[in-house]
């Protein structure tokens, strides 16, 4: 399922936010409460997810995000993407925060 960066942002505290974006790109800025997984890691991430808890996962424009919703969902999560990825979620003027150093 799809999600608005509005239905999003009203998620933050409830759902799990799932940035798939590569390191480099996480300097534009990520969505607070956000955790770093790139695309290529969600398959060995499954154990440090909480599988009672929805996924949001989130990219740049939308079209990793929801490869990486596809894996999760058939892994038996509930995952969903978010329209528009973080180019939307800025372009909206909605917070963000720098990256952790991990």
């Amino acid at each position: 399922m799809e999600l608005t960066t509005k239905q999003v942002f009203k998620r933050l505290t409830i759902d799990q936010i799932v940035d798939v974006r590569e390191t480099e790109e996480l300097a534009e800025g990520m969505i607070p409460g956000a955790r770093h997984i790139p695309l290529s890691e969600i398959p060995l991430s499954y154990g440090s997810l909480d599988t009672a808890r929805p996924v949001i996962a989130v990219c740049r424009s939308g079209r990793r995000s929801a490869a990486a919703a596809e894996n999760l969902t058939a892994a038996g999560f509930t995952a969903h993407t978010m329209t528009g990825g973080m180019l939307e979620w800025t372009a909206e003027a909605l917070p963000t925060v720098a990256p952790h150093a991990s």
